[in-house]
């Protein structure tokens, strides 16, 4: 069974989600931002609805640190109605958004949606190759391609690359690339993430020199672009 963290103070609400989706999915509930937290390094969620206006702590610092280290759906429970202020919190790293007082139907639906899009397919076994702009990524001898030329990836380069290629676009930070590709806490060793993330430049630079691919947000992280 699917598990799902709701990040909400209101109780009414957990009630409800345990009534309407209890037989589908597993419901953790933290109603705190600071207890939220907790709980995602305690375990493992597969989607994590989040409340903006939370005592203490906001949904929108509570996200910021999520996705620090999480790269998992987080859908937010919003009342706002702005177009900016949701286009804000799409930006920060919400995955989608469901307006309060929110319809269960929608809630459903767009949990549904959010968890497929995170789950990849599992019909096969044979290692596939992963594509991003005029790169592929090849499995089954660890080398990235562009058109007639190839170079050989050492396995967390690749592992960080195919990452950053599933996510085009999205920001990391290094606590997040580590614990994705080394599944390991973070404990500020920015060394090994800086070495990885130079060779890596090197090497996409050796097949592609025109282009910068791992662009730096300074303060944050890195994104492929």
């Amino acid at each position: 069974m699917q598990k799902i963290l709701l990040i909400d103070d209101n109780p009414d609400i957990g009630a409800m989600l345990d009534t309407v989706l209890g037989d589908m999915y597993a419901i953790t509930k933290a109603y705190s931002g600071t207890e939220g937290l907790l709980q995602t390094q305690q375990q493992t969620f597969d989607l994590i609805l989040l409340d903006r206006m939370l005592p203490g702590k906001n949904g929108e610092e509570v996200l910021h640190d999520l996705r620090q280290t999480l790269i998992t759906p987080i859908i937010m429970l919003t009342a706002l109605s702005d177009k900016d202020d949701i286009a804000r919190l799409l930006m920060a790293g919400a995955t989608d958004y469901v307006t309060k007082p929110f319809n269960i139907k929608e809630l459903k639906a767009r949990i549904i949606v959010a968890l497929r899009q995170n789950t990849a397919p599992a019909t096969h076994t044979v290692p596939v190759a992963v594509a991003f702009g005029p790169f592929t990524l090849a499995e089954r001898d660890y080398t990235l391609h562009c058109q007639d030329q190839a170079v050989d990836l050492k396995k967390k380069e690749f592992d960080i690359l195919k990452l950053l290629f599933q996510h085009p676009g999205q920001v990391f930070s290094k606590e997040a690339l580590y614990a994705q590709v080394w599944h390991e806490r973070y404990y500020g060793d920015e060394n090994t993430i800086n070495v990885h993330l130079t060779n890596l430049r090197k090497k996409l630079r050796q097949l592609d020199p025109h282009q910068e691919h791992i662009a730096t947000v300074w303060g944050i992280g890195v994104k492929l672009v």
